[in-house]
């Protein structure tokens, strides 16, 4: 007779590895997909084939081949032996072929349309922006060279400071030979404002 402390240990053991055996969903990792009944596909490749076959739609060699295909087509079913032809006059098949390759361009083209108006889209939002940045840019050193101006406004220049040396020396000559002018030593001590105009 197994004692009643074993049995609980073993009715532990036997509960914990069904429960460890059990598989558990881990957090640190994604989940794996699901099945799926319909087929997946990638949409900016599907895009990229629609694009491509929108540009060769939209080119003379097209047109070339179409126009190719169709002569072929009456000229075999009208003057092929009659056992051969697979399209008699009305051309119904040909109907059906070129109304079956209209309803598949059309959607083609209206996606390589769509894509084209995002990349548009895009492109114009980033035209914006480097326009808004350029124009900030622009702003900026407007304010910048009117500040040097003004800045140069306040500075002598050398045509200037020769000028008033000049005229500084001459007063000094004239003091020197007893005459005595009735303008001041300094420039602003002058009357006349010969000044104002040679900066």
């Amino acid at each position: 007779m197994v004692p009643e402390r074993e049995t609980t240990t073993r009715e532990r053991a036997t509960s914990g590895a069904t429960a460890s055996s059990r598989a558990r969903a881990r957090l640190d990792q994604p989940r794996p997909p699901r099945r799926r009944l319909l087929p997946e596909w990638d949409p900016e490749s599907f895009g990229r084939l629609s694009e491509r076959v929108a540009r060769f739609l939209g080119t003379g060699r097209f047109i070339v081949w179409m126009t190719v295909v169709i002569i072929l087509w009456v000229v075999w079913n009208v003057s092929a032996p009659s056992g051969l032809r697979f399209d008699e006059y009305p051309f119904i098949f040909l109907t059906l072929m070129l109304s079956l390759q209209a309803s598949y361009a059309a959607p083609l083209i209206l996606l390589a349309q769509n894509r084209q108006d995002d990349r548009d889209r895009v492109n114009l939002e980033q035209d914006r922006k480097q326009n808004e940045r350029s124009i900030a840019d622009t702003e900026y050193l407007t304010r910048e060279i009117a500040a040097l101006r003004i800045g140069l406004g306040e500075v002598a220049t050398r045509d200037w400071i020769r000028s008033e040396l000049q005229d500084l020396v001459k007063d000094l000559e004239e003091r020197q030979n007893g005459h005595h002018p009735d303008r001041g030593v300094f420039p602003a001590d002058r009357s006349a404002g010969r000044d104002v105009h040679d900066r």
